[in-house]
């Protein structure tokens, strides 16, 4: 009787919930250190604002919103395995929940190189050449990493933090896109993209000019 607690052996459905709890409170961990560095982001966009700089202002909020999608996608994830291990039925989906963790894991290995410290964050604000460097590196790896609906939530958050600054009271972004009709907001959204895609299309050929 001595041997039988030492003997038994993990199942796979008892292995998976494991790594899903670990990933979970991996998750948790992450959530209070970014809430800090999203904060600081949001105050850098903001002093930028008030010095004239929107397109810093932008990266700042464009990063932020990068770092929140990255926690809503693990959380999501993490969330629809609780549900996959806990089915009686955990045979029938076991490939769904593994691929599950690994996505998962992937992700928080993407959330961790965020954990880069305040000190990064503060090089969205510096005017040396260092920080200028740091600032093309972010907004080139954002440039692949963020949808469209990401960007256009900047750009609101954007409008909204200006009018802020400026001191106009202005309706929340939510309440502006429901006011509009959904051929207004579809037109919006494709000037949107459009004037991005101009933006990355002249900062690449500035970039291919020899200095």
């Amino acid at each position: 009787m001595g041997n039988s607690g030492s003997s038994h052996k993990i199942s796979a459905q008892d292995k998976a919930i494991l790594d899903m709890k670990n990933q979970r409170d991996r998750l948790h961990q992450y959530q209070k250190r970014i809430t800090v560095i999203t904060d600081r982001e949001k105050a850098i966009a903001k002093e930028c604002l008030l010095r004239g700089d929107e397109k810093k202002a932008k990266l700042a909020l464009r990063r932020k919103k990068y770092q929140e999608s990255l926690l809503a996608k693990t959380d999501a994830t993490i969330a629809q395995l609780e549900i996959l291990t806990s089915d009686v039925e955990f045979a029938l989906v076991q490939r769904d929940v593994l691929f599950g963790l690994q996505q998962g894991t992937a992700v928080l290995k993407e959330i961790h190189k965020e954990m880069g410290g305040i000190e990064n964050v503060e090089k969205l604000l510096g005017e040396s050449e260092e920080a200028r460097a740091y600032q093309e590196e972010i907004s080139e790896m954002l440039a692949d990493k963020m949808t469209n609906q990401d960007e256009d939530e900047v750009e609101d958050e954007l409008e909204a933090l200006e009018a802020e600054v400026s001191g106009i009271k202005f309706p929340s972004a939510p309440e502006t896109r429901i006011e509009l009709s959904e051929e207004d907001r579809a037109q919006l959204r494709k000037d949107r993209a459009q004037r991005r895609a101009r933006e990355r299309a002249e900062e690449e050929s500035a970039q291919a000019i020899p200095a």
